[in-house]
């Protein structure tokens, strides 16, 4: 089943993203360099409990 994640910037901790993730096959926190709308930059952005 899939879960609803949510991704933060690590800079300024800004909710920017949602996504879908499988549970069962991706274990660990989700990273990605995305955009953010706060910082005006390219940042890393980590899955939130």
């Amino acid at each position: 089943m899939r879960k609803k994640v949510v991704l933060a910037c690590e800079d300024c901790q800004t909710r920017n993203y949602t996504t879908e993730k499988n549970g069962q096959t991706q274990v660990n926190r989700i990273e990605a360099r995305k955009f953010c709308k706060n910082c005006q930059k390219h940042t890393l952005h980590r899955e939130t409990k």
